[in-house]
This record gives structure tokens, C-alpha cells and sequence, in this order.
């Protein structure tokens, strides 16, 4: 499936000399692709967006690579029909997510080796780098490290230490952990599609890199992703991320829900969840009623609007009180001036942010995805919050490439290059002696790339 008015207008050149970003989330319900650029306004916009029906996921984890492989053709098979030749999809940024991901706090140390000089991004790197060292349980693996308040020779609260003079460098880590087999079997099936895997994110984190303001990660903000398998909740405050949570419902449980409750096939269900669904039953009326053709040589069935939303908000309170726990579970539950902002596929049910707001006190908001996309003619068939991860995972992926833009400028000449290569070999022989599998390897190797290409997120 994809968006003909993409394809009209990006059918030219300028899209060949644009660097894009290619993001692919990998939902219970869906899969998607989207392609963006930035602008000659130095504003990030989305070019091309192919989706299809998730036929081999669950709960957020691949159950099936055959079906989950087809679905990933399906859709990235659209968006590139959507650039029409222009670009070859080839290096995606993916999504993660499912119940076997886990964060984690922990306090690092770092002693640079000179006591001269200034605290540089190497030293940051190579502090990062030795986190990714720790060892954790059998079966998982280290997916993300996030640093927040840095110690610098005893002074605390430092966000950005880079250009003071230190030598005994101290941080705080949010470690965000997964099962191996997991994550090995979402790459797996991206590299059968005949794609690469430039990076993998937490789909909270990129959720909240498409719906949230700076402001509001400040103020300290609490984002729900309500996907088809998953709710992602992830907590920020003073402008980091400060705890991340995946709870094992979404909006796949609201329909069997309605499917066991109302007696009904499926499909009718989750058409009667997205037409008619409310998360309140009280603002439904006893008197409206749908009428669901029976199976053959049965009579309709009748079914009330207030018993289904009934059936909605049965589940959806069961949601929102795993969701507050999650917040007093953070220790932030008082510093959250910015509330609680809902997002993805479940979030377009009516009423939900009056539950919301009732259920936890707080104040409560959808959270549109194109609040940082530059205001294009297509903006308006972006706007669902389905698609959040999606155009969160592009923006992730400009940022990563903005931080390793020093790479390019700094790499001139052939000797350069090659000595520059070989810090990055280096440093993934590293990564791979501290590694489960030789899997674990190729991963990391996919996300460091070669300074050659440049980083590059698309082969022409």
C-alpha cells in the first residue's frame, strides 16, 4: 500500500542527491516503511511511505520469519514504487519492542589516560563503549546505552561534559537490555529481505522523538505507545530519558476482548473497535445500536454501543493502571509536569485521554507524529498516531547521522580513511569479545557502518 501523492511528488532527481533515512517499524499489526529528507530548509520531510499487514509478529517479537519476511517486502516493495527508481532502498533504521526488552540504571566510571587536555566525544565514546561490556544474564544482550547526569573529578549534574578539563569521568546509564534470539530474528529477517540494518531503537524512544517537545521532556513527560501487541511507556525528565517499560497489551487484546464478549468473528470486531469504539461507556447511549450480519442462516446481531465501550474500558483501565505503576515505579511520579502524552494505533480511540486523566490525575494529550515534520501537502495522511515509530525511527536516524558527521569532515585522504577504518574494526573486535554470538558482531558492525560510505542511508 502506499500514498500516490508521495509518489507524484517526489518523481524527480532531487531526491537521488538528498542524504534520506529509511525507517522500518515492524509492529504486531503492521509494517511499515518510510523514506525522509531533509528539506532546503534544513527540515526533515517525508518522501515515500509503503505499508502492509503484520502476518508474523507477536506481542512485538517475530513468531514467524517466512510470513514476517513477506510482510517486509510487501511494504518496502510500495515505498520504493513510491520514489520511483530515484533511490534503492537498502539501510533501514528498526524498531524493537516486546515484552523481553528490560531498562535498567547503573552508575559507570571512566579515568582518561592523560590528565591533560580537554574531555573529548572519544573519551564519551570509549565511556559508552564500556558499558556495553556488563555482563548480563544469559540469553540477553545490551540494545541500548543512554548516559544521563555526568560526575566530572567530583562535580556532579554535568549533562554535557564535552571541552572541560577532567580526568575521573562518572555517569549515570538508563541500559536498555533484550533477549538475543529476539534480536537476532528481527535482523534475520531484514537481511532476507535484502536490506541492511543501520541501526535498532526502542520504539518508545522513537515514538518520543516524533510526538514530544523538548519543553515537554524539561517539564518531565510521560509517553504511552499503545501499539496492536504492546503499550511502550517511556518517562523523561530534565530532558532525558529516565525509564522505559513495555507491558504485554495493546489494542490485539481490546479486539478479542470485544470478539468474546459480543459473540462476533474478528474482523467485525476490530471494525466496530475503530468505527464505534469509546474508552468511556458512560458518554454512549443505551438506545444506539449496531447491527452485525450473522453467519449464513442466522439472524443479525444487535449489539449496544454502551455494552461495547463497556467491554473497551474494561481493558483499557487494566492498561492505564499497569501504566501508572509503571510511573510510581520511576520515582518521577511527582516531577511530571508535562503529563502523559498517548500515541500509536490504540490512542485513536474516543474518550481515552478523559480516562486517562482520570485515572491517574494527570494531565493527558494525543500525540501526532508530525509536530517536527516540515508542513508539506502530505502532512494531513501522516497525522495518524499509528504512525509515530515510524516516522520517530527517521528522525532517529538523522540524528545518529548528525553525530557522526565529524567522521566525514575529519576523513580527507586514502590514509586517512584507513586508519579510520581500522579504530572501527577495533572497536567491533571489542564489541564481538564481549558478545553471546557472532550475531551479536554483525549487529554492531551494521550499526557502526564504514566511514567510506559516508554513513549513508540509501545506495543509488
Amino acid at each position: 500500500m502506499k500514498d500516490k501523492s508521495f509518489a507524484e511528488k517526489n518523481n524527480n532527481s532531487e531526491v537521488k542527491r538528498t542524504r534520506v533515512v529509511v525507517g522500518l517499524d515492524i509492529g504486531t499489526t503492521k509494517i511499515a516503511c518510510f523514506v525522509g529528507r531533509k528539506n532546503e530548509h534544513d527540515k526533515i520531510e517525508i518522501i515515500a511511505m509503503g505499508k502492509s499487514e503484520s502476518l508474523g509478529v507477536m506481542r512485538g517479537v517475530v513468531s514467524n520469519i517466512e510470513r514476517t519476511v513477506q510482510s517486509i517486502n510487501t511494504a518496502v516493495a510500495a515505498t520504493q514504487e513510491a520514489v520511483d527508481g530515484n533511490l534503492k532502498i537498502k539501510n533501514v533504521h528498526v524498531g524493537i519492542a516486546g515484552q523481553h526488552i528490560k531498562s535498567l540504571q547503573h552508575r559507570g566510571i571512566y579515568t582518561r589516560r592523560t590528565a591533560t587536555g580537554e574531555i573529548s566525544q572519544v573519551d564519551i565514546d570509549a565511556f559508552v563503549d564500556d558499558m556495553y561490556k556488563l555482563v548480563m544474564k544469559p540469553g540477553e544482550e545490551i540494545i541500548t546505552v543512554i548516559p544521563q547526569e555526568y560526575i566530572v573529578d567530583g562535580e556532579p549534574e554535568i549533562k554535557d561534559p564535552i571541552g572541560m578539563a577532567g580526568v575521573r569521568l562518572e555517569a549515570n546509564f538508563h541500559i536498555i537490555t533484550g533477549q538475543v534470539t529476539n534480536v537476532q530474528n528481527i535482523t534475520r529477517c531484514v537481511d532476507r529481505s535484502g536490506l541492511s540494518v543501520k541501526d535498532i531503537i526502542l520504539e518508545p524512544i522513537a515514538s518520543a522523538e516524533a510526538v514530544l517537545s523538548e519543553e515537554e521532556k524539561e517539564a518531565g513527560v510521560v509517553l504511552v505507545d499503545i501499539g496492536g501487541g504492546t503499550t511502550d511507556v517511556a518517562i523523561f525528565h530534565d530532558g532525558l530519558i529516565r525509564h522505559t517499560a513495555v507491558i504485554p497489551f495493546g489494542g490485539n487484546v481490546i479486539t478479542q476482548d470485544i470478539k468474546e464478549g459480543c459473540r462476533i468473528m474478528q474482523r467485525q470486531a476490530e471494525m466496530l473497535k475503530v468505527k464505534f469504539g469509546s474508552a468511556l461507556a458512560s458518554e454512549s447511549k443505551e438506545n444506539e445500536v449496531v447491527c452485525i450480519p450473522g453467519l449464513r442462516g442466522r439472524d443479525p446481531k444487535e449489539i449496544t454501543l454502551r455494552n461495547l465501550a463497556s467491554i473497551i474500558q474494561a481493558r483499557m483501565e487494566e492498561i492505564i493502571e499497569l501504566v501508572n505503576f509503571e510511573i510510581k515505579d520511576s520515582g518521577y511520579e511527582k516531577k511530571l509536569i508535562g503529563g502523559i502524552v498517548v500515541t500509536g494505533g490504540g490512542s485513536q480511540l474516543k474518550h481515552l485521554t478523559q480516562l486517562i486523566e482520570y485515572l491517574t490525575g494527570m494531565d493527558a494529550r494525543i500525540g501526532y507524529p508530525t509536530e517536527h515534520l516540515a508542513n508539506t501537502n502530505d502532512i494531513e495522511s501522516l497525522a495518524s498516531p499509528m504512525y509515530a515509530t515510524g516516522i520517530g525511527l527517521v528522525l532517529k536516524g538523522f540524528e545518529s547521522y548528525e553525530a557522526a558527521m565529524p567522521w566525514e569532515q575529519s576523513v580527507n585522504t586514502e590514509q586517512e580513511v584507513a586508519n579510520a577504518d581500522k579504530k572501527i574494526l577495533d572497536k567491533q573486535e571489542k564489541i564481538k569479545t564481549h558478545s553471546n554470538t557472532d550475531k551479536r558482531g554483525e549487529f554492531f558492525t551494521r550499526i557502526l557502518g564504514s566511514v567510506k560510505t559516508f554513513f549513508d542511508d540509501s545506495e543509488d
